[in-house]
């Protein structure tokens, strides 16, 4: 059954806007994706493994962030240490299974320094997180894909990637060996939009069509309700999942309910790291 979480404006400064939906999507049977969207934490995984072990291992994953929810004091190392434990969990997860499991995991935890908050943007396999900032569009995350390694090495070219059959084999993941994650910093902006997404979104639409509604769609609820049915009309192969969150300026989220209490907490001693040591293969 779908599932999905209209507009709720979080009081952080600046405001945060949120909408969240994930769908089975027409080709399985189970969804397999998992998602958290609490403060500060806006997060996708997409599971991979034999009868239940993908929802379980995505599940997991999400599972080892919720320590974190309701903070507004969380670092660096706290997001790392979430990693290693969702890793060493799907890892033993993987050992008991037939067909093993594991997770693909993206997305952006709000980290502070000396009151400024910056996202930690997050990722291992292939969901992406994407930006609108005006008219510009542009994804922050590069996938850990075999598919990316060929568009990389000049082997495969934007267009033949349309119909590349090996699209969703993953070099990386939660669970399986040799798969650190990403880290990337950023400013928290206002006026930003920020897509995290499974492959069963931007696998569906271009990356044109996901620009043409976020751009188009001043509601994070009606966008993300837009991006969804969009990608199910688009045949929705695989389990959908989308965060959409919308960075505001203090008047505009003032028009805009219910609110989310995001916690209290001391700010951090220490500066966001971008190279945080979290790697997943511990």
């Amino acid at each position: 059954m779908p599932e999905k979480r209209g507009t709720v404006v979080v009081p952080t400064d600046p405001p945060l806007r949120i909408a969240s939906a994930t769908d089975t999507g027409r080709h399985r049977r189970a969804n397999e994706d998992s998602h958290l969207a609490e403060f500060p934490v806006y997060i996708v995984a997409d599971g991979m493994g034999g009868h239940d072990a993908g929802a379980i291992a995505s599940a997991a994953v999400v599972r080892a962030f919720t320590a974190l929810v309701g903070r507004d004091d969380v670092g660096p190392d706290e997001v790392a240490d979430a990693i290693r434990r969702a890793h060493q969990t799907v890892a033993a997860l993987s050992d008991r299974t037939r067909r093993g499991a594991g997770s693909t995991l993206t997305g952006v935890v709000q980290v502070r320094h000396e009151g400024v908050p910056y996202w930690l943007v997050l990722n291992v396999g292939d969901s992406r997180v994407y930006r609108v900032a005006g008219a510009r569009f542009e994804r922050m995350t590069i996938d850990h894909s075999y598919m990316q390694q060929q568009l990389d090495a000049g082997e495969l070219t934007l267009a033949e990637a349309e119909t590349f059959e090996h699209k969703n084999v993953i070099t990386r993941a939660v669970g399986a060996p040799d798969s650190p994650p990403d880290y990337w910093v950023h400013p928290v902006e206002p006026g930003e939009r920020i897509l995290i997404c499974s492959d069963g979104l931007h696998g569906e639409l271009s990356e044109g069509e996901l620009y043409e509604v976020l751009a188009s769609h001043a509601d994070p609820g009606e966008a993300v309700d837009t991006l969804m049915r969009l990608a199910l009309e688009h045949g929705g192969h695989d389990n959908i999942t989308a965060i959409l969150v919308d960075v505001d300026a203090p008047e505009a989220a003032a028009e805009a309910a219910p609110a989310e209490e995001p916690g209290e907490g001391a700010h951090p001693e220490t500066a966001p790291d971008a190279t945080a040591d979290g790697s997943a293969d511990d």
